[in-house]
């Protein structure tokens, strides 16, 4: 196929919003890092118009200009209504964005309340789309939530009002998990055909067929002539029962029956990065690896069976269908039984030192070290849980961006700083007026 499926990695905006977990700033930027590393296409890599986000949107598109997360693109998420757009362009440099509105009648009718029916959606949607490209968005996704359950006519419709508008795709959004794998196949070929736009399958895994969705989803659209984006997340991390898999995604379209022979999946993809980005994920999220998870699990190249050690053992592919040094895999993995030197919020420069010793780190001098370690005791404070290996050579590495990274202020300073200035002049007005009254007392 002359077509191809490039994938969408929406983690670091739908994968932290799994509840109770989530990720810092540091913690998002090196996972950005890795998945350009792994030829990711696309990384959705959070929300502009939040304002704890900005400096790490920023910083990170920084790094873009510096050539770390190149080729991959960094784009962001906003609601499909114009205040949403402007605002993401005022507080951050982003080029790329994806405009989400709840598209099926069981959505307007119970989210909306009445307040909007279809055409007013439509409306929002497309006032959104004209205001981004008015504001320069080089590339702007089109979002129908709920698309699963919206009826083919409607999605269409909307889809087409889209494209006039100026968006360059539209992503059919399995936001429950409902879909089957045949029926989402013939829908986003019916809506590829009825469109000719690309799309994007992001779909959810409350059946467990995220991952065969996304991959007949994206088939149906290569079979009419478009491209197709998978949005996945790292270790399936996602609301509920999580979204579609990144590694599983990816090992499915390199090593499945007959998906491998058609030769789909962008060719950037590098799988020899699984391992790291899995196990980077594990300890950022703080979720450990299902012990059968494809590709990256415990147990994925572990055999037991007489029948089975012995066949893996004369040959692997007996029962083994791809290879583990293919993830990156089969590295030992020695582990510290003696002394540990650790180093966190309240270290020292003598730990400091050892640690980045052991990475094979020199500074120019005592200065440097003692700068770094700053901004170690902070990323500590920030993550509230041990550094890694990948975040201390970051900020080594990128001292500058770390500490804009790092700096946070709440809203309230800014929004309530006029409040509290007006308050200030009025007391200030008040005590001259007493003054004065006092002093024409006789």
């Amino acid at each position: 196929m002359d077509n191809k499926i490039y994938i969408l990695d929406v983690t670091n905006r739908d994968g932290v919003q799994t509840s109770r977990l989530g990720l810092a700033k540091i913690e998002k930027t090196v996972l950005n890092i890795l998945l350009n590393k792994m030829g990711v296409y696309q990384s959705e890599l959070g929300f502009p118009t939040t304002l704890h986000e900005t400096n790490y949107i920023n910083s990170n598109l920084e790094l873009v200009r510096l050539g770390v997360l190149k080729p991959m693109i960094l784009e962001g998420w906003v609601r499909a209504i114009e205040s949403d757009v402007v605002k993401a362009v005022e507080l951050t440099r982003l080029e790329h964005l994806n405009l989400s509105i709840s598209t099926s009648q069981q959505m307007i009718n119970g989210k909306f309340q009445g307040k909007y029916n279809k055409e007013d959606v439509i409306d929002m949607m497309v006032a959104a789309v004209r205001r981004a490209e008015d504001l320069g968005i080089k590339t702007i996704g089109v979002n129908a939530e709920d698309a699963s359950r919206t009826s083919m006519d409607f999605l269409i419709k909307f889809s087409l009002a889209a494209k006039k508008a100026g968006a360059d795709r539209i992503r059919y959004c399995d936001t429950l998990g409902y879909e089957n794998p045949m029926r989402i196949h013939f829908r986003c070929k019916d809506l590829t055909k009825a469109t000719d736009m690309p799309i994007e399958l992001h779909t959810h895994n409350d059946l467990g067929m995220a991952v065969a969705c996304a991959i007949m989803g994206a088939k149906g659209v290569l079979e009419e002539g478009q491209d197709a984006y998978i949005n996945t997340t790292v270790n399936s991390m996602g609301e509920r029962a999580g979204n579609c898999d990144l590694v599983s995604t990816i090992v499915a379209l390199k090593h499945g029956a007959e998906w491998n022979e058609l030769g789909m999946l962008d060719p950037r993809i590098n799988l020899s990065k699984a391992w790291q980005v899995a196990k980077y994920a594990e300890h950022a999220f703080g979720v450990p690896i299902p012990v059968n998870q494809v590709g990256v699990g415990e147990n994925m190249f572990a055999h037991e069976s007489g029948i089975h050690a012995d066949g893996a053992l004369k040959d692997r592919r007996n029962y083994e269908l791809y290879d583990y040094k293919e993830l990156g895999r089969g590295k030992k993995i020695f582990v510290e039984t003696g002394r540990k030197i650790t180093t966190g919020e309240y270290s020292g420069i003598s730990s400091f030192k050892h640690i980045y010793k052991n990475f094979d780190l020199k500074f120019k001098n005592e200065e440097e070290a003692r700068q770094i370690l700053e901004l170690v005791r902070f990323a500590n404070v920030h993550k509230q849980k041990p550094l890694v290996r990948e975040e201390f050579l970051f900020i080594a590495k990128y001292p500058k961006i770390t500490e804009t990274i790092l700096t946070m202020a709440p809203p309230s300073v800014t929004i309530f700083r006029p409040y509290v200035e007006h308050k200030r002049k009025s007391v200030d007005h008040e005590k001259k007026v007493k003054t004065e009254l006092i002093q024409k007392i006789p």
